[in-house]
């Protein structure tokens, strides 16, 4: 992580903002050698948010390890599978939908 000083900061905030938003890199702000904050971008501070929301969920952690669990012995479903069992093979396509952003 690249750090700057509070004064460094000051006198740049807007380019190192648009230098987070770009690159999606965080920026650590000194004061006196140490940091004292951080400047990322609201998509990384989304993800990081949803990791925790996961993470602070036992009941959901112990699924994804025993889903890694499946993964690695080899307990798999075929899609094609799935979707023939529920009866979507016509309506489901093989692609994957990216979520719409919200809008502020």
């Amino acid at each position: 992580m690249n750090t700057v000083s509070v004064t460094q900061a000051r006198s740049n905030l807007y380019d190192l903002i648009n230098e987070v938003a770009a690159s999606g890199k965080m920026i650590g702000i000194t004061n006196k050698g140490e940091t004292k904050a951080v400047l990322i971008s609201p998509e990384e501070l989304a993800s990081w948010e949803a990791t925790l929301d996961v993470m602070s969920d036992p009941e959901l952690v112990r699924a994804i390890k025993k889903g890694e669990e499946d993964i690695k012995a080899g307990r798999l479903v075929d899609w094609e599978d799935v979707k023939k069992e529920l009866g979507l093979e016509e309506n489901v396509s093989n692609k994957t939908i990216k979520p719409r952003k919200k809008r502020s």
